[in-house]
């Protein structure tokens, strides 16, 4: 899980709490794309608590929850090999 932060404070505030809470919890820079330097850049807190204590922290500091991109894998539907055989008597 990954919480946005636009504050180093806020973020490092979070890390403590978290840390405090018993789970690991760390904060870094966050890139954004084409960027080179760190000017205005947000921070990122990756940790392994769990989504909704995550959620109350960025609420309270105003960030946002990054629960990532990726949806759930699906398992793929299996489709029939052969036509299905209709029981029954068509006609008269």
């Amino acid at each position: 899980m990954r919480g946005i932060f636009f504050d180093e404070d806020d973020a490092r505030a979070a890390v403590a709490r978290l840390v405090a809470g018993g789970y690991g919890a760390r904060a870094e820079r966050e890139r954004l794309s084409g960027e080179d330097d760190d000017e205005g850049h947000p921070w990122a807190v990756l940790t392994d608590a769990p989504e909704p204590v995550l959620e109350l922290l960025v609420d309270e500091y105003d960030g946002w929850l990054d629960a990532g991109d990726d949806p759930p894998a699906v398992p793929p539907i299996e489709l029939p090999t052969e036509p299905r055989k209709i029981k029954g008597h068509f006609g008269g």
